[in-house]
């Protein structure tokens, strides 16, 4: 063992620091299972801040690569081991508090979003970022992306509900950021920096998530359609007129994949299917469902299925939520979820379609179609090389497809590594140089997540 490890476990503890190659494995990749990992001298699992401070000041002395890692969720590689580097996994950080007073929540970066909502419920309030992962997706992961989830059309993604944080900067500094105020816009907006930062500028170590009252039971509405198109132009015609607290669209290739893998009964013959949610109540919800369904039939539904039972309701959301396991069966995949504004989704989804027929693949598309962000899935043989040439190039085609259409590489997965080389076409030369900026001015050294997002 080398000495700059024996100082690391020497000031951790051994049980703080994974150096076996078998156990090392584990935490090499996220969910992307990005090919081009590389292997790391060691995991380090602190469990307070003071620790985190350790491990960093002990990697910016020594200049050696931080990989900050939640709970591998991730859909991007944006937690790929840097061989020779350090794997910084904040999986022991579990602690929530709930301050009702103040109705918010307390919670280090390794507890999982169910476990916020969990923990929220108890005092009848809700935490309304939700992944479709959030049954095993850390809030430390959840503010590194900036998460958004399925209710997301109608309560905002992760950053609306920041209030706090603690972050650690690459030398080992702790900033402290904000509080359980509401309200707060003294000095630069350094809060609003970090999330979304992808563990390039510092790595959270608490955070302060504000807590609303509970949701009213959803009534829910389920629509079928005959194809992708008229599903796309019921959404661009739902969300000029009602604002649901769900809607959600699966094409055909993903129906037939959660049906395959669960067995739930739907129906395998349509060629799109929408999932609308109102969380209005009583008769403010059935008015609001039974405009989404009038406007669902006028663009094409075939069928509209309304139901107030909540565990009926939540079944098509499981069902929305499988999509991803559901097509891994079909084969290795390519993640996408690049995103429009909504009056452009027809024209995303429609070209979706073509460059999946013109190079011979699948790509189920599932979508949180209230706020444009869709999720193009690439199936392909990895055994077989054309096939993987073929995926790579409707991989680029697609999110070049989004930049057209003036959207974005990545709406709520982040860049990570597997969107790296697309990031400047997006955002054009003069954004990307005062971003290196920020990430030259934070981290001089480059040790925090290199060859992560810029």
């Amino acid at each position: 063992m080398s000495p700059v490890l024996a100082e690391l476990i020497d000031a951790l503890g051994a049980d703080a620091v994974l150096t076996d190659p078998d156990l090392i494995q584990g935490y090499r990749w996220d969910w992307a299972r990005d090919p081009d990992a590389g292997m790391p001298i060691a995991v380090a699992r602190p469990r307070t801040t003071g620790e985190v401070q350790s491990i960093l000041r002990w990697a910016h002395r020594h200049g050696i690569a931080v990989v900050p890692r939640g709970a591998g969720s991730g859909l991007s590689g944006g937690s790929s081991a840097v061989t020779g580097g350090i794997v910084l996994s904040l999986d022991r950080m579990r602690a929530i508090e709930i301050d009702t007073a103040s109705r918010v929540a307390v919670v280090e970066p390794g507890a999982l979003n169910a476990e916020v909502k969990a923990a929220a419920r108890q005092h009848g309030l809700w935490y309304p970022p939700d992944p479709s992962s959030f049954e095993i997706c850390s809030i430390g992961g959840n503010i590194a992306t900036n998460a958004g989830g399925l209710c997301c059309v109608k309560y905002g993604v992760t950053t609306d509900y920041v209030l706090g944080l603690h972050v650690v900067l690459a030398d080992g500094t702790l900033l402290e950021l904000g509080g359980n105020r509401l309200k707060d816009v003294a000095g630069l907006s350094l809060l609003k920096l970090f999330v979304g930062s992808e563990g390039t500028l510092g790595v959270v170590t608490r955070a302060v998530l504000r807590l609303i009252p509970a949701q009213q039971l959803p009534s829910t509405m389920v629509a079928l359609f005959p194809d992708v198109l008229s599903a796309a132009q019921a959404v661009v015609a739902i969300s000029s007129r009602v604002r649901p607290a769900m809607l959600e669209l699966m094409d055909a290739a993903s129906i037939n994949a959660v049906e395959d893998h669960l067995s739930m009964g739907l129906d395998r013959s349509a060629g799109a299917l929408l999932l609308a949610q109102s969380d209005l109540g009583g008769a403010g919800a059935s008015a609001e469902i039974a405009e989404v369904e009038r406007i669902c039939v006028q663009a094409g539904a075939s069928e509209c299925f309304r139901t107030d039972d909540p565990a009926e309701g939540e079944a098509f959301a499981v069902a929305r939520r499988a999509a991803f396991p559901a097509i891994e069966k079909r084969g290795s995949l390519l993640l996408e979820d690049v995103g429009v504004a909504v009056p452009r989704l027809p024209d995303l989804l429609a070209g979706i379609v073509e460059i999946a027929e013109r190079h011979r693949l699948e790509i189920p598309t599932v979508a949180h179609a209230g706020d444009g962000n869709t999720h193009p899935i690439v199936v392909y043989d990895a055994a077989d090389e054309d096939s993987c040439r073929r995926a790579n190039a409707a991989f680029a085609e697609i999110m070049r497809l989004a930049i057209s259409l003036d959207g974005t590489i990545t709406g709520e997965h982040g860049v990570g590594r597997l969107k790296r080389d697309f990031l400047p076409e997006q955002l054009g030369s003069d954004v990307m140089d005062v971003s290196r900026r920020i990430k030259a001015a934070l981290d001089p050294l480059g040790i925090l997540n290199p060859g992560a997002v810029l």
